[in-house]
């Protein structure tokens, strides 16, 4: 079997990113996370936007913060495919220094297929489950 892909995203922070701490604030590392999906999909599955048709939509998500990020940090999004259910995705997340490799933070979202023109969910196309698993 082989591994599922990785699709790296480089971040560029934002000074609007910074809280009072001096820090990257939570939600925009949940934002960063956003940019990694986005771009997981429009490369993995070629999707670009709903548009009326089938896409992904996130269910639910946990994240874990390591350490902290700062404004001139250098960092990326590592995603990747955890599991594929009937109806769902769960992809993995890493938000990566690329000065020393560690991992500062990651994410475990599960996103649901949902087809917009009916407003329902969807089962997984088997077009996509071996786009993601490849």
């Amino acid at each position: 079997m082989t591994m599922p892909r990785t699709v790296v995203t480089p971040i560029q922070i934002r000074f609007s990113d910074v809280d009072m701490f001096g820090h990257v604030n939570n939600a925009s590392q949940q934002m960063y996370f956003d940019l990694g999906k986005t771009d997981f999909m429009r490369q993995v599955l070629s999707l670009s936007g709903p548009f009326g048709g089938l896409s992904l939509v996130t269910v639910a998500t946990t994240n874990n913060f390591f350490r902290q990020i700062r404004y001139t940090d250098d960092i990326e999004v590592h995603t990747s495919v955890r599991k594929t259910g009937d109806k769902s995705v769960t992809l993995f997340q890493s938000m990566v220094d690329r000065r020393d490799g560690a991992t500062v933070s990651d994410s475990l979202t599960v996103m649901a297929v949902f087809d917009f023109a009916k407003q329902a969910s969807a089962p997984l196309p088997d077009e996509w489950r071996t786009k993601l698993l490849g």
